[in-house]
C-alpha cells in the first residue's frame, strides 16, 4: 500500500476497493443503481455474480482471492429473495459489508427480512436505497483517503444546497 502526494491511499496489488456481489443477473437493476452512484462519488468498483445458495464453493472461493490483497475491499451485496449472501460474505471477510437487498414487490417486501436479522457473529450493514448503499461505501473508504473524503463532502454539500433552494423557493415565492 502506498499514498502518494494528495494523500490517496492505493493498493500496490491493484485490487478493487469495492466489490459488488449480486446473487443473480436478476439483481443488475438495483447494482446499476449503486454503480452509477459510487461513479458519481468517483469510486470505481467491480461486480461479480455468487449466489451463496446456488455456487457457495464459487463464493467462498472468489471472497478468498479478495482477502488475499493487503487492503480488502468494502463488499456491497445485492440479493433478492433470501439474503443468505450478506451473511456469508460477511462471516468470510474482514473488510466491511453492506447489504442493499432490492425491495421485491411480489413479496411485499418481507424478503428484506432476511436482511435484518443476522447471526450473533455476522455483521453486514443493512442500507436499502442504493444512493445511500454508495454513499456508505464511500464514507468508509474516505477514512483513509482524502480525495474520496473530499468527493464525499461535496456531495453532502450539494444536498443541502438544493435542499435549502427547495425551502427559499417556498418561502421567498
Amino acid at each position: 500500500m502506498t499514498v502518494n502526494g494528495e494523500g490517496i491511499v492505493t493498493d500496490t496489488q491493484a485490487s478493487p476497493r469495492v466489490v459488488i456481489v449480486l446473487g443473480s443477473k436478476a439483481d443488475m437493476v438495483h447494482r446499476d443503481a449503486i454503480v452509477a452512484a459510487l461513479d458519481a462519488l468517483g469510486v470505481a468498483s467491480e461486480t461479480r455474480i455468487a449466489s451463496a445458495h446456488k455456487v457457495t464453493r464459487h463464493l467462498l472461493d472468489m471472497l478468498e482471492q479478495y482477502e488475499a490483497a493487503e487492503s480488502p475491499p468494502v463488499y456491497i451485496t445485492v440479493a433478492g429473495r433470501s439474503n443468505a449472501l450478506s451473511g456469508v460474505v460477511d462471516a468470510n471477510v474482514r473488510g466491511p459489508v453492506i447489504a442493499c437487498p432490492p425491495y421485491g414487490e411480489r413479496f411485499g417486501g418481507m424478503d428484506l427480512l432476511s436482511s435484518v436479522r443476522m447471526p450473533s457473529g455476522v455483521a453486514p450493514l443493512l442500507v436499502l436505497e442504493p444512493a445511500a448503499a454508495a454513499l456508505a461505501t464511500a464514507k468508509i473508504l474516505a477514512v483513509g483517503d482524502r480525495a474520496v473524503a473530499r468527493r464525499v463532502i461535496e456531495t453532502q454539500q450539494a444536498q443541502q444546497e438544493r435542499a435549502l433552494a427547495d425551502d427559499r423557493a417556498l418561502t421567498d415565492g
